[in-house]
């Protein structure tokens, strides 16, 4: 405890230390909430950057000061008008003015604002709640629509290419020995049935019809910070993964994982479903921001969006299962192959929907 009290004090600067206590869920990061004596800003998040994941950490950080400052910068022009609030985590300096403190053995350490009032929920609680979380990311896209993504380092190369994905699938089924049974069989013939499709985005990308945008990366749930009191989307947060990159990948992830009520680690894979009306009051909150900078050709490729990440998951989860599970944490061997199942099952919902989806786009543009 004294060198995590000996690295936050590189961030508190002048101000004491009171309390240093691990915080939020995630699994990428270690995390701690640390207080200070400090009337205007009595808390600030430390994390330590799993360098195994983000290899290299002060372009994560360049990024994320890039977007924060431009977010910040905009807000500022808005105040005046704007009826909501909206924040966004601030990155903190050391002081030597450094955006991370590094320790002698390479760890990262960085530190970042801590917006108050405000909480993480892990699951949708409701409609309400689903047009608040796409709200958030609609309104997260509008923010950073206007910053030029040349700006921002891809420090997640291959990141949502599916294409690539297929491509690391078949080195691994050559050599695999996981093959055999009726649920890889099943997952065998449903990856097989949609290889050619698979590369509907990057297809639209490299026509020029589908520009490359900054994006959040990874907008789940629990990355957007609800109110307390109004119980309305105050921010977005985990930034570690901002990136040039199409915004219809972060659509996709959003809907794929608020419109899916059973959840990714259900074992009643069977009976995973598309939920419509989520994905009804989710698009509704995403284009009630998002909607002035979209294009008649990004309005085009949304459902191909949301059925792409449900399979490019399910791709992915599959192909660990036949690696030996090297990527994804388990907790039993067929974990993976389960895993794989549900996101195959939530691609079928999703298709056998296609004509009411496509209906749901339609109502709100």
């Amino acid at each position: 405890m004294d060198r995590l009290n000996h690295i936050a004090q590189q961030f508190a600067g002048s101000s004491q230390i009171s309390d240093i206590r691990a915080f939020g869920s995630g699994n990428i990061n270690d995390t701690f909430l640390v207080t200070v004596v400090d009337d205007a800003a009595p808390h600030f998040v430390l994390q330590r950057i799993n360098t195994n994941v983000f290899v290299q950490p002060a372009l994560v950080m360049e990024n994320m000061r890039i977007v924060t400052q431009h977010v910040c910068d905009k807000l500022e022009c808005e105040s005046a008008q704007s009826a909501r609030r909206w924040a966004i985590p601030r990155v903190l300096l050391t002081t030597a003015d450094r955006v991370g403190w590094v320790e002698p053995d390479g760890t990262y350490w960085r530190a970042i604002s801590f917006i108050d009032g405000s909480q993480s929920i892990d699951i949708i609680q409701d409609l309400a709640h689903g047009r608040e979380v796409g709200y958030a990311l609609g309104r997260f896209h509008q923010l950073i629509s206007d910053l030029d993504p040349a700006q921002l380092a891809d420090t997640l190369v291959g990141f949502h290419i599916t294409p690539q994905y297929l491509v690391d699938y078949q080195r691994v089924l050559a050599t695999a020995t996981r093959v055999g049974g009726v649920d890889v069989d099943y997952c065998l013939n449903f990856v097989q049935e949609r290889q050619e499709w698979a590369s509907v985005l990057e297809d639209a990308k490299s026509d020029g019809k589908l520009p490359l945008r900054p994006i959040h990366g990874d907008p789940k749930v629990n990355n957007v910070m609800i109110c307390t009191t109004t119980h309305q989307a105050i921010g977005a947060i985990d930034l570690d993964t901002v990136k040039p990159g199409l915004i219809h990948y972060d659509i996709g992830d959003c809907l794929r994982s608020g419109c899916n009520p059973l959840g990714e680690e259900t074992t009643a894979w069977e009976q995973v479903q598309f939920d419509t009306q989520m994905c009804r009051a989710m698009l509704t909150g995403y284009l009630s921001q998002a909607g002035g900078f979209l294009t008649a050709d990004d309005y085009e490729y949304l459902f191909d969006a949301i059925r792409l990440i449900a399979f490019e998951l399910g791709l992915r989860f599959f192909t660990d299962y036949l690696a030996g599970n090297v990527y994804f944490k388990v907790k039993y061997p067929q974990h993976n192959l389960d895993r794989a199942l549900v996101q195959f099952q939530l691609t079928k919902s999703i298709e056998a929907q296609e004509v009411e989806i496509r209906s749901i786009i339609q109502d709100l543009r």
